[in-house]
């Protein structure tokens, strides 16, 4: 049995562009509940994850998504202790974005340092 409050490291793991599909929302939701009840949280935007923290997203109806911009959100998240956000590198240079480009500071990561964090966790939950 654990004992009553004991802190949990949790990495949330974004890999999905944040339109058409429920995931990256759900993600952002998840991590506000991890960390309203007090866990170590971590975010890491891999792959078409690392559009889901892209400034001046166009999402009106115009646009042809029809969804509300939610990116705003993941400024929030220093409100809630939510302060460990990290991209890899790979995934931003593929996709031709620049640390300027996003709406929240982040901690760029290699494939080692992704690696060692992700080794340091207590749980791993991939969107």
């Amino acid at each position: 049995m654990e004992e009553e409050g004991v802190v949990k490291k949790f990495l949330y793991v974004n890999r999905k562009a944040p339109y058409g599909s429920i995931y990256a929302l759900e993600s952002l939701e998840v991590v506000l509940i991890g960390a309203a009840f007090e866990q170590d949280v971590s975010m890491v935007f891999i792959d078409d994850g690392v559009y889901q923290l892209k400034k001046d997203q166009q999402t009106s109806v115009s646009s042809g998504i029809g969804m509300k911009d939610f990116s705003k959100t993941y400024r929030a998240l220093e409100g809630y202790d939510v302060e460990k956000l990290y991209v890899d590198k790979k995934s931003m240079e593929e996709r031709g974005l620049s640390v300027d480009e996003l709406v929240v500071p982040v901690t760029i990561l290699d494939d080692a340092q992704m690696g060692e964090l992700m080794e340091q966790q207590d749980v791993v939950l991939s969107f």
